[in-house]
């Protein structure tokens, strides 16, 4: 059970010290540098995932699920625009025909071929105008000001929308038809293996959302004080190995294990693996950016909507976990008491923490980056798969919209599943132990994947 708790007799958990967050430590030159690095970064990205096909399949729809690849990138060059040109920026507009055609709720994305869009050239030539723009409007605003400009706040949400486009675009790649396009190495051979199978998390408070990330969003707002209940953990998330057993044990044709709205879901559309996987001579195959392939066992299982997940756990005597307790498991230190911004601590991810910013093409092995464990010995909390929760997307005790309500204010309600943790395709300025997303529990496109838990009674060994 998972509680808000304000009780004035006992102490407070705390998140980690402000002073202890890297952009506090910065000059502001240096918080300058360092906002152009990131925003060059995701720009970097957007030219790979947009330069790797011809034109054709630029403003080609991939699937109704997605937008044409050319509308992705024409809309980062959009918020660009509004956002840091036109309103940290005052400068003039640059395409102001455009922001209709750019505007998400204006346009599902079913219908967005249909739409005038920028052609491929001019797409281009435009988002490179709008960036130009904003880095003259970076060298000459104080990141001291305002709370748009304070810590950069607006350029650093300008980066995470384009990374988070970066990845939907990773997402319409994986679901376009051809020869592969995209090529990058596989992940780093460390694996820690003969892990426990669940980690036991202690009941208590701790400290859930954060008051002191400069370039939190604002559904990761405020920080406050959650309650919970003992539970137990996977070590790790769901295998495809462990998740063919489901499969191959009819768990796809007994309803036992699926909500009533799961199973109508699965048997309207007929769904009977994830998505990307067929049987072929007794054995699973997978389509990976183009290139078929045996199912690897010891990965993360990836492409399954939160039905499937919810029907595994069920499956398996389990169950998925609750927003808070994801979030316990990979910030809690309980030596300290405090929360960290990620599992390992309170740096910034590297390299041998997780597996982030799309270096590669897939999940790494589950006991792959040991060394971005949690202190209670989960891992791949961060990176990998994006991992369903139970918990319906709603906002924390004291939430403000900010700086505007569409980014989360009007997705809240019990229509969307929380999901933590980003996935392969996730860059780590996008990622937090903090960060939010948020999905139809029908989407199974996305890199999301999931770890179970379980209730554990009071008394129990390790409680």
């Amino acid at each position: 059970m998972t509680s808000v708790h304000h009780d004035p007799g006992i102490m407070r958990p705390a998140e980690v010290d402000e002073a202890s967050h890297p952009l506090h430590a910065l000059s502001e030159e240096g918080l300058r540098t360092y906002t152009a690095e990131v925003l060059e970064r995701a720009r970097r990205r957007s030219a790979a995932l947009t330069d790797a096909v011809d034109d054709g399949e630029l403003v080609a729809q991939h699937s109704p699920l997605m937008s044409p690849l050319v509308w992705d990138l024409a809309h980062v060059g959009s918020q660009e625009e509004i956002w840091l040109v036109r309103d940290v920026g005052g400068r003039e507009p640059v395409r102001p025909d455009i922001d209709d055609l750019y505007d998400a709720f204006q346009h599902p994305r079913s219908t967005r071929p249909e739409l005038p869009l920028l052609g491929p050239d001019e797409a281009r030539r435009y988002v490179s105008e709008v960036r130009d723009k904003a880095f003259d409007v970076l060298a000459g605003t104080t990141l001291r000001g305002d709370d748009l400009t304070r810590h950069a706040f607006a350029f650093g949400m300008v980066a995470q929308h384009e990374q988070q486009h970066d990845e939907t675009m990773l997402a319409t790649h994986q679901l376009r038809r051809g020869e592969p396009v995209l090529h990058a190495p596989p992940p780093p051979p460390e694996v820690v293996h003969d892990l426990p199978e669940e980690v036991v998390v202690p009941a208590g408070p701790f400290a859930m959302g954060t008051s002191i990330e400069p370039w939190a969003l604002d559904n990761e707002q405020p920080v406050h004080d959650v309650f919970v209940d003992a539970f137990a953990i996977d070590t790790t998330p769901v295998t495809n190995g462990r998740y063919a057993e489901f499969v191959d044990d009819g768990g796809y044709r007994d309803p036992r294990w699926w909500s009533a709205e799961g199973w109508a879901y699965r048997s309207e559309h007929d769904i009977t693996a994830p998505r990307f996987w067929r049987r072929e001579n007794g054995r699973w195959w997978r389509r990976r950016f183009g290139v078929d392939e045996p199912v690897p066992p010891d990965e993360p299982v990836v492409h399954v909507s939160y039905h499937e997940a919810e029907a595994f756990a069920a499956w398996a005597g389990k169950r998925l976990p609750t927003e808070a307790e994801w979030e316990k498991a990979a910030r809690h230190d309980p030596a300290s008491g405090r929360s960290r911004r990620y599992p390992w601590g309170d740096e910034d991810p590297t390299p041998d923490h997780a597996n982030l910013g799309q270096r590669h093409l897939s999940p790494a092995p589950v006991g792959a980056y040991p060394r971005g464990a949690s202190p209670l010995g989960v891992h791949q909390l961060i990176g990998d798969v994006w991992e369903w929760t139970s918990s319906d997307f709603l906002p924390y005790p004291g939430f403000v919209a900010y700086p505007y309500r569409e980014y989360s204010e009007v997705f809240f309600g019990s229509t969307y599943k929380v999901l933590r943790g980003g996935s392969f395709g996730s860059d780590p300025v996008a990622v937090r132990g903090t960060f939010r997303n948020w999905d139809f529990p029908v989407r199974r496109q996305i890199f999301a994947g999931f770890r179970c838990a379980r209730d554990v009674r009071p008394g129990a060994a390790g409680v």
